[in-house]
């Protein structure tokens, strides 16, 4: 058999294993956060951080949950790396520097997971497990919760309320998250991902020198990393790591659990505006682009280009043999289609134009299908875009799911799309005039260039994929990428529970002939079109310089 067969056949054992999972998850997870039922966990739960589940929030005050929750966690994982070394199961590692702890404690919370250490020789048990874990689980559920919240303004009328952000907090790592973590984790150590609490151990020498490994929790850790579109890593080699990813059925494994809740939130968005159409619209809008992009991806590395890619049978500098060149195309997309930035290969090896398939798919602001919650937020405000750009064609003010789209809301759908790359191109800009950020390049030119620009746009989109190239272990990259990283996070959310505060304000307008009908195939095709447009005019200069020029130089 091929390697190309081979890959789309894997291609469609994916893509048949989502659709079994996406009509029983999107609608338990409609109950989920339409459920006026506490269990007693719950209950215990919120007693300990003296919430009321049932009381309602107007969006200023579910805003405040969420950044009061993401800074007091911020804090604790920060003290928690610089207290270290007093820590038990620490393995000896002392306490982390501060900026590097910054940096780590703002990338997951952020859902982003950006490291600039190795995981094995710096962080012990208790930080990995007790740290970074578990914020792989609430940086998700909060990601999900303001996704529930912009749904529901679309569902509800005359009220200001979006629910109870502490609830929906809960019900989503509670109920979604930990269950489907405990049977994946289960999966992942039967395909031979290790799961223990193992000290350092000597295996041998290798090229000369000592080689150590030590054990962990990395079963658990990894199928949350996966699940909850996080991509932070044990090992430094994350999901390329024998450990973490062992066959190629562990990694096709982790690719459907990248994509599960994020292509399942479109049910759950259907199913609680009434409309089950009008999820099947934005599913289309997301895996047309996600199809696309695969296909597009897999022809690039396949390509053959020279007697070296012939003998390899394509581009396998930089990928497992585990894998594949199907398999890394296959976890490249979808980990940077999503806000996931796990790695199973290097981007940096890939072709010019596969390395700039990467980049492109952050910009499109990781919306097909995108980050758990922050996807289905992404890819709705491009909807109202699109919406409105409609009306404009058609002379008429634009509607959407019954809400009128007026000035209001489209200036916070603008600020929503403009907030990233302003991040992106601009300390892009700012490293590249300075001086010392250039000096952490290991290329020049337009490889050196597009190095930068990834860690921005990984940064800013809250993806957390490197480049491979860039050394960002310094007090510039891990500051700069800090603060893009929280202001990509969390800057958006506020534009977008303010959109959802005004949209469950409105009374319902009804549908006329002239409505323009958002649940058919016509206009899905109007809403990727809207992406593709809007991101290639932000980003095509910046990519013109970059993996575009790299590739036509090739």
């Amino acid at each position: 058999m091929s390697p190309q067969v081979a890959g789309l056949l894997q291609l469609t054992a994916l893509i048949a294993a989502l659709a079994l999972a996406y009509r029983p998850l999107g609608d338990y997870m409609a109950r989920v956060y339409s459920s006026e039922k506490n269990y007693r966990p719950e209950k215990w739960i919120y007693k300990a951080i003296g919430a009321n589940p049932a009381a309602e929030m107007r969006w200023p005050s579910y805003l405040r949950g969420v950044l009061a929750f993401s800074a007091v966690s911020v804090l604790f994982l920060y003290l928690m790396q610089r207290v270290q070394g007093s820590l038990p199961g620490s393995l000896g590692f002392s306490s982390i520097d501060p900026d590097q702890a910054f940096n780590t404690a703002a990338s997951f919370v952020a859902n982003t997971n950006w490291q600039s250490y190795y995981g094995e020789q710096a962080m012990g048990h208790v930080v990995q497990t007790g740290g970074l874990a578990v914020q792989n689980f609430l940086s998700a559920a909060v990601g999900m919760a303001v996704a529930v919240a912009l749904v529901r303004g679309f569902a509800r009328s005359r009220t200001g309320e979006l629910g109870n952000f502490w609830a929906d907090l809960v019900r989503g790592t509670v109920r979604i998250l930990i269950p489907i973590s405990v049977i994946g984790a289960i999966v992942l150590v039967a395909c031979g991902a290790i799961q223990n609490f193992s000290g350092i151990h000597q295996v041998g020498q290798f090229m000369g020198g000592t080689q150590e490994w030590n054990g962990g929790g990395v079963a658990s850790q990894e199928v949350i990393k996966e699940l909850g579109t996080n991509g932070g890593g044990y090992f430094n080699a994350n999901s390329a790591h024998p450990f973490e990813n062992p066959n190629p059925l562990s990694n096709l494994f982790e690719i459907f659990l990248i994509l599960l809740i994020p292509f399942a939130l479109t049910r759950t968005f259907g199913r609680m505006v009434g409309s089950l159409k009008q999820g099947y619209a934005i599913l289309g809008a997301m895996a047309v682009i996600w199809i696309g992009f695969t296909a597009l991806m897999m022809w690039t590395e396949f390509a053959h280009r020279g007697p070296a890619f012939e003998i390899a049978g394509g581009a396998m500098e930089g990928k497992e043999t585990r894998f594949g060149i199907a398999g890394s195309s296959m976890f490249a997309v979808a980990t940077t289609l999503t806000s996931t930035g796990a790695v199973n290969s290097f981007h940096s090896s890939y072709t010019g134009f596969g390395g700039g398939i990467t980049m492109l798919g952050m910009q499109l602001g990781e919306i097909a299908p995108g980050g758990v919650g922050s996807g289905l937020y992404g890819m709705l405000i491009m909807a109202i875009i699109a919406v409105f750009i409609a009306g404009l064609m058609v002379g008429r003010t634009p509607e959407y799911l019954g809400k009128k789209i007026g000035t209001r809301q489209i200036k916070l759908a603008a600020c929503y799309i403009l907030v990233t790359p302003a991040l992106v191109l601009g300390f892009t800009a700012v490293a590249m005039a300075l001086p010392t950020p250039a000096d952490s390049m290991t290329n020049s030119g337009a490889h050196g260039f597009s190095e930068i620009l990834y860690a921005y746009t990984s940064g800013a989109n809250n993806n957390g994929s490197a480049f491979a190239g860039l050394n960002a272990d310094t007090q510039w990259f891990n500051t700069t990428i800090g603060i893009a990283m929280l202001l990509g996070r969390f800057l958006p959310m506020v534009f977008v529970l303010a959109l959802a505060g005004s949209l469950a304000e409105q009374k319902p307008v009804p549908g006329t002939a002239g409505t323009l009908r958002t649940d058919k195939p016509l206009y899905a095709g109007l809403l990727v079109g809207t992406i593709l447009i809007i991101t290639g005019l932000t980003y095509f200069p910046a990519l013109a310089l970059g993996p575009l020029a790299e590739g036509l130089a090739s």
